[in-house]
């Protein structure tokens, strides 16, 4: 699939000197939690993004010619133990999760807009305890995800009824499993 860059963003990756960096957005039911690869804070169009550093982990990013559901897991590392309560009560379950990958000019200053690598839902959050402080993993999944939810439609009246409740089409389907008929005379 062909994907345009701008073109500030499409010469910072043939330069000399590159700056990469990956931003995540991930949209809890408390708030949104935005995190960048960095130190300090960055905005990306209007939205700050609080630098973690060190502490944020980003899985390989697959992507494939077949048409079939990838994930990431992002995990933040060194969060202090006293927040683990807060993190197992959060509802985060197929809620919202952005990745996006930048670059940054000589000065720090975003080159263009940043490329959306990832977009998906959160599924499932790992954490590991730890004296005084917790790993905390958030894994994401591709909307391709519901591709592989089996649908369960079958040709008889109620489900039929379900879409279309004034509609007699398949309402003599039972019946005739067991006709017999009789062909010619």
């Amino acid at each position: 699939m062909t994907r345009g860059l701008g073109t500030d963003f499409d010469n910072s990756l043939s330069a000399d000197e590159l700056q990469p960096f990956f931003a995540v957005e991930m949209d809890f039911s408390s708030g949104i939690l935005r995190l960048w690869g960095g130190y300090g804070d960055l905005t990306i169009g209007g939205n700050t993004y609080t630098g973690s550093a060190d502490f944020l982990q980003i899985s390989t990013i697959d992507e494939t010619s077949e048409i079939r559901a990838t994930g990431i897991s992002v995990g933040l590392s060194g969060i202090p133990a006293s927040l683990i309560a807060t993190a197992l009560t959060e509802d985060y379950q197929g809620r919202d999760i952005t990745l996006y990958f930048g670059t940054l000019d000589s000065t720090g200053a975003i080159n263009d807009t940043p490329y959306v690598v990832f977009k998906g839902r959160m599924d499932l959050m790992t954490v590991q305890e730890y004296a005084d402080y917790c790993n905390i993993t958030i894994t994401g999944e591709s909307r391709l995800i519901d591709l592989e939810i089996p649908r369960a439609y079958r040709y008889t009246s109620e489900d039929q009824k379900i879409d279309y409740p004034a509609d007699k089409g398949l309402e003599f389907i039972a019946d005739l499993q067991n006709k017999e008929i009789v062909w010619g005379s």
